[in-house]
């Protein structure tokens, strides 16, 4: 049993069977439109809210998505919250009021809430401060309405661009998912709401990148790739709950695996929160799995395994695990040890005090604040990537020499603020449903943005900006591209924003369950590129999207190519701002690739943390190497890596010491992401070529240096050997510090004596003064050791004078 106060076990020991069960199930409120799968289905016997009093008699566990489900005004919606919260306190024989959970992976999914970008996105801005602070904002507006459960953040490793969900990741690296990650966790729960991880685990690693399919993963994969970022949220980040994967794992589903739920959530890490079910997985184990005959069997798999609450509703832990528990084919000390958990959780929120909910709800409330606004912009901008630039831009502004006096922006994407949201924003999510309603907030396209930017404060020689859709995001119809033609060869740079809609089970081109089987940019929007291209008019390729597509025809196909290339990932509502502020210089580029930019669908899945045999060879017409590689970005600016040393002493905490000079050495300031990499030499075990060991973004004016110190520890190097234990074994490692993920000195030339080198300009794009420092040799040394300790993920970054 859980460790718990003296006040809930009283609680506890004064509950009926139908009081406990009550406490472990959520009660879905409203249900309009389909923002679950098989939702039409699987909820279709629910009990209608009208009824309540009778619904809640024995009390209830969680209201689900009360503010998130159709369209309410906020206020309006609080006052009912604190008035039926209330209720339950006066009218249930125990007075327990319902935990109240909402989505929040682009903030608050509320109308009228803001919008942030996608976490995509953040793993773009390689920022968790930035981060943490914005998920502090975010569940700052949740605690006011009276929400105390986020289902955020996605801790899934991307492995499969083709799969919908991408765009809830954070990236393709466990290490950059868990920091991210972690900071999101810490700064949601410094508001007072607790965080959700999902999905646990292994959920991206799907057959083919298809939503729901089943996983192949072996054991090591799911230790060394899958599990570490729910590791650090966990351990490092104390996260309060933590949510089920869909997906059976090797044929075993994950809502009844109680080697993952219980043996490494629980007893290896010491998770002592709840855990819940993602909506209707419970039921899936009789309906999609068929590993349970009824929902009964369904019901008491999920429990044993360590699924606490049944969510949205009570399908399974209601009446079919009452007949069970009444047979006494399942033990009642599982329902026991899952409401002692339960009632944990209210208590630490505080809804078992006696003056819960005595307050008065808000009378008026802004959910999207200046503070709000400021950091989706702000979060915004350093999550755009800049893949390619010939020197077009920054756009020249009003009253520069070389300004340009006609600009066309086109696209199917350029005027639609739509296309700027994530599958999980409220207005893609639940406003679909709801055609003629607005936003509810302010938000700018990217031609609205740019007009605005390029105007200035109205200078008189401020440029034209004239606009052509071309096309739509999908289908296949051209009948655009002349008007969008004629506006491009008429202008002197061309802005044409295309990519995805953000949508779920195929309304969209990404999104849950909108899986691809082409990472060729949806509809004829290549095309639509290319007649602009073909027109001599410089074009500016932004791309606004979900997922990473195949665009290396755009970057180093043969022929005219656009003069440069800028990739965001659904930016939010600050997105159309932030893409202005960077096509015009306003602000330096410093976003960097979470996912590697791949080549192909074919050569899919891929991952940069691939062994020897999973790179290019001469055995093999394949080639899996990425258009762009993880971590790569271009600026406005040039950066120069020096004097590399590499501490090859361990000290007493296990640590080690890499450091390296940094100097803008360009004519204006800029943010330098600083990554530090390394390789195992010789494993007992196949090991990834290159591996991510820490990261950290350095601000810089022209001229200026910094010395960047990483102290590591050496678990940052564990991996699961052939007893399938974490460890850190002996040997050399090879560390080295680079501006991406393929700039290391088995492909660059040395330039001087100091460390520094020059990328090769095939690989780079441009000759770029140290994107990479030449590799040192750090040996670690004493036995094989396994990895327990709770800090060993964390890596210190200092950043002084040189």
């Amino acid at each position: 049993m859980p460790v718990v106060s003296d006040r809930v076990r009283d609680l506890h020991a004064r509950m009926t069977l139908e009081e406990k069960l009550a406490q472990l199930v959520g009660y879905w409120l409203d249900q309009n439109g389909t923002v679950a799968p098989m939702q039409s289905e699987m909820a279709a016997g629910q009990q209608d809210s009208g009824q309540l009093p009778e619904i809640t008699r024995h009390g209830l566990g969680h209201y689900t998505r009360v503010y998130g489900t159709r369209p309410v005004d906020p206020v309006e919606r609080a006052a009912w919250l604190w008035a039926e919260q209330r209720r339950l306190k006066r009218e249930t024989r125990l007075g327990i009021p319902a935990l109240v959970h909402e989505e929040c992976l682009t903030g608050l999914a509320a109308w009228q809430a803001a919008t942030y970008p996608t976490p995509l996105a953040w793993g773009a801005s390689f920022d968790p401060e930035l981060v943490q602070e914005a998920a502090r904002a975010i569940g700052d507006s949740m605690r006011e309405l009276g929400i105390h459960q986020g289902l955020a953040p996605v801790l899934d490793v991307v492995g499969d661009p083709r799969w919908g969900r991408v765009d809830e990741c954070i990236g393709e690296d466990p290490y950059l998912v868990g920091t991210i990650g972690t900071a999101y966790v810490r700064g949601l729960q410094e508001a007072g709401v607790h965080a959700t991880l999902k999905h646990f685990a292994g959920y991206s690693a799907s057959a083919a990148g298809r939503n729901h399919a089943p996983v192949s993963a072996g054991p090591r994969e799911l230790l060394d790739v899958y599990l570490p970022p729910f590791e650090m949220a966990v351990r490092d980040g104390g996260a309060r709950s933590v949510m089920n994967a869909y997906v059976d794992v090797d044929g075993v589903p994950m809502a009844a695996s109680t080697e993952h739920l219980t043996g490494v959530l629980r007893e290896q890490w010491g998770f002592d929160g709840v855990v819940v079910a993602d909506y209707f997985a419970v039921a899936f184990l009789e309906v999609m799995h068929r590993v349970a005959a009824d929902r009964g069997e369904a019901a008491a798999q999920a429990l044993e395994a360590g699924i606490d609450v049944e969510l949205p509703t009570g399908d399974a832990y209601l009446a079919p695990l009452t007949e069970r528990l009444r047979a006494g084919l399942t033990d009642e000390r599982l329902v026991d040890r899952a409401v002692l958990r339960v009632l944990a959780q209210k208590e630490e929120l505080g809804l078992l005090e006696p003056d819960a909910f005595a307050d008065e709800p808000p009378a008026e409330v802004d959910l999207d604040s200046p503070r709000q606004r400021a950091l989706a912009r702000r979060l915004a901008q350093e999550s755009v990537v800049l893949l390619a630039n010939d020197g077009v831009l920054p756009l020249a502004p009003a009253g520069a020499a070389g300004r340009a006096r006609r600009v066309a922006v086109v696209g199917p994407n350029a005027d639609r603020p739509e296309a700027l949201m994530g599958c999980y924003s409220f207005a893609n999510h639940v406003l679909a449903h709801h055609p003629g309603l607005p936003l509810g907030f302010e938000i700018r396209s990217v031609r609205e943005a740019l007009a605005a930017a390029l105007a200035g404060d109205g200078a008189a020689d401020a440029p034209e900006v004239v606009h052509a859709e071309g096309c739509t995001v999908e289908g296949d119809d051209t009948s655009g591209f002349a008007a969008a033609v004629e506006a491009a060869a008429g202008a002197d740079v061309a802005v044409v924003v295309v990519g995805d809609q953000a949508g779920l089970f195929g309304r969209g081109t990404v999104g849950e369950g909108n899986d691809a089987d082409s990472l060729e940019l949806p509809g004829v929007q290549r095309q639509l590129v290319e007649a602009l291209v073909a027109t001599g008019t410089p074009v500016v390729l932004v791309l606004l999207t979900g997922r990473p597509y195949a665009i290396g025809w755009a970057l180093d196909g043969e022929g005219p190519r656009p003069a440069a290339v800028l990739q965001a990932f659904f930016p939010g509502e600050g997105g159309g701002d932030a893409i202005a502020d960077v096509l015009t210089g306003a602000v330096n580029p410093s976003g960097r690739l979470p996912v590697s930019l791949p080549r192909s669908a074919g050569t899919q899945p891929y991952r940069y943390l691939h062994p020897v045999l999973g790179g290019p060879s001469d055995v093999t017409s394949t080639d899996p190497t990425p258009v762009r590689p993880f971590g790569f970005g271009l600026g406005y600016t040039e950066f120069a890596y020096g004097d590399l040393a590499v501490d090859p002493s361990v000290d007493s905490a296990g640590s080690f010491e890499a450091a390296v000079t940094v100097t803008n050495v360009g004519a204006v300031a800029g943010t330098e992401t600083v990554q530090l990499y390394g390789h195992d030499v010789v494993a007992t075990v196949t090991r990834p070529v290159v591996e991510l060991l820490g990261y950290a973004r350095v601000d810089l004016e022209p001229g200026e240096s910094r010395r960047v110190t990483f102290r590591v520890p050496t678990t940052r190097l564990a991996f699961a050997d052939r007893r399938l234990t974490r460890v850190v074994e002996p040997g050399d490692v090879h560390v080295w510090v680079a501006s991406h993920a393929e700039a290391a000195p088995r492909s660059a030339e040395v330039a001087g004596t100091n460390g520094a080198i020059r990328m090769a300009r095939a690989r780079a794009e441009r000759e770029v003064a140290g994107t990479a420092t030449e590799r040192r040799v750090l040996t670690v040394t004493g036995g094989v050791h396994e990895v327990t300790a709770a800090d060993a993920r964390v890596v210190e970054v200092k950043v002084t004078a040189p």
